[in-house]
Formats: C-alpha cells, sequence, structure tokens
C-alpha cells in the first residue's frame, strides 16, 4: 500500500528519475506516480524500460546512457516535448564499480565510475535547474551511499564518487536556494534485492565463503542488522521533495539502518 504523507503536497508535480526502470530507481518512479505525479525516467536498458512501461503505461521514458552528454540532451528533449516543465529531479544513476585494492584498478575502470556516478549527475542538473528557474521553485535528490560517510575498503572509485556527490549536492543548495530550488541526498546502506545479491556472490566466491556468511557480514555492518529495501528509499525521495521538508536543503540523509562501520565485511 502506497504511504501517504498527510499534508505533503507533491501530486501534478513533474519528476524525472534516471536509471529509473529497475531497482531503486524503479521503486522511487513508482512511489510519484502512486502520489499523482507525472513521472519520466530514463535507463541504459531497453529491456527494463520495456517492462517499466507495460507495468506502468501512464508514465513515460527515454533510453540514455547519463555518462553520455549527448544522450543526456536528447532525453531533455523528450521531456520538453512531453511536459514542457520539470518540479523534481532524483540523480539515481550509478553503478558499483570495480571491486579490488586502488593499484589494481584500471584507468577505464576509474573513469566509467567516475562517469557515471558523478559526471552524470552533473550532466543531468546543469540542463534540470534552468527548467526549475523558469519555475521559480524545484526540488533535487542526489542519490549518493553510505560509503560517501566512511569510505569503503576495495571500493575507491564508487567511494570517491559518492563522497563528492555529497560536496556537489551542499555547493547546488547554495547556489539554487534563492531561487527557491531545494538540493538534498540520499545515503542508502546495503538495499536488499538482486543487485546485492550479485555482490555476495561474487565476494563469497572470492573468500571461499557461502552467500549466507557474507550476507550476515554485511548485515553486522548496521545496528539494525538487516538490509533496507528499495521502497525505504524511495518513501524518503518522497517525503524530502514535499512540502512537509520545505525548509530542508544541503543535507544528506542516511537511509541505512545505522551504519557502524564500512570496514572490509571478511576482517
Amino acid at each position: 500500500m502506497p504511504v501517504k504523507f498527510e499534508n505533503a503536497s507533491i501530486t501534478d508535480q513533474v519528476v524525472l528519475i534516471t536509471a529509473g526502470a529497475a531497482g531503486i530507481g524503479r521503486a522511487i518512479a513508482e512511489k510519484f506516480l502512486s502520489h499523482g505525479c507525472s513521472v519520466h525516467v530514463c535507463d541504459i536498458d531497453r529491456a527494463a524500460i520495456d517492462g517499466f512501461l507495460s507495468d506502468n503505461p501512464g508514465a513515460s521514458a527515454s533510453v540514455a546512457d547519463v555518462a553520455d552528454v549527448a544522450q543526456v540532451g536528447a532525453m531533455f528533449e523528450d521531456l520538453s516535448e512531453l511536459y514542457g516543465r520539470l518540479d523534481i529531479l532524483i540523480n539515481n544513476a550509478g553503478i558499483g564499480g570495480p571491486v579490488a585494492n586502488l593499484e589494481d584498478i584500471s584507468p577505464e575502470e576509474w573513469d566509467r565510475t567516475i562517469a557515471v556516478d558523478l559526471s552524470g549527475q552533473f550532466y543531468v542538473t546543469r540542463l534540470a535547474v534552468p527548467m526549475m528557474k523558469r519555475a521559480g521553485a524545484g526540488s533535487i535528490i542526489n542519490i549518493s551511499s553510505t560509503a560517501a560517510l566512511f569510505g569503503c575498503p576495495m571500493r575507491a572509485p564508487y567511494s570517491a564518487s559518492k563522497w563528492a556527490v555529497i560536496g556537489l549536492t551542499k555547493t547546488l543548495a547554495m547556489e539554487l536556494g534563492p531561487w527557491g530550488i531545494r538540493v538534498n541526498a540520499i545515503c542508502p546502506g546495503s538495499v536488499d534485492g538482486e543487485r546485492i545479491e550479485r555482490v555476495i556472490e561474487r565476494a563469497a566466491a572470492q573468500r571461499n565463503k557461502t552467500p549466507d556468511e557474507i550476507r550476515q557480514a554485511y548485515q553486522r555492518q548496521t545496528s539494525l542488522r538487516r538490509f533496507v529495501s528499495a521502497d525505504e528509499v524511495a518513501n524518503m525521495a518522497v517525503f524530502l521533495t514535499s512540502d512537509l521538508c520545505a525548509s530542508i536543503s544541503g543535507q544528506a540523509m542516511s537511509v541505512d539502518g545505522h551504519t557502524e562501520s564500512m570496514s572490509n565485511v571478511m576482517d
């Protein structure tokens, strides 16, 4: 059942969600749809978009890689033609990047992770801001990570990009506040689903452990001893963009069950 926030006003807002056809992005998209918003998603995966639109015919979508400036521009052409305005931006697109010690990471792996996780947010936001300024208001949510609060061994490109996202968020909040545009970051912990299960399977094979041993090691990093759900992240996105949070900007909000450490899970 959709969570409804009493007195929150987000109905009829136009929302753009990057990587919105699957995973956390899809949960966020469907949450905004349930609140009566017009939702446009982009995704690099055409099949994921087709499945999303089949289940959510009221939404719209573009195939786009946020790390490609030209594809981002084409996505905004679609958005402008369909809606003519933008009220809420969710910069959700991201990749995990390589899992290795820094000296074993190739420049190509580093560049791709930074391109998607950080530069992609820049490419999208720079085109979203003029639309929001014309409207005199707006809300931007940048998806970061708890890796941006602690660091994360063997995940240097990912952690570096997510720390940078918080810096970008706070700077944009300063720049855009006078225009009535709020900017916040959400820092999810490990999110239950296919992505974390792939990480667990890979770590188990590398460490000669069972998947359950790896899963429990990850869960012991948080006070609640469990993974968060994509729906919980989506609830935070809706809450932060609603008028209930009209004075909240420049913040990095964790949805993580209280991470106690980000040490190597096999330490």
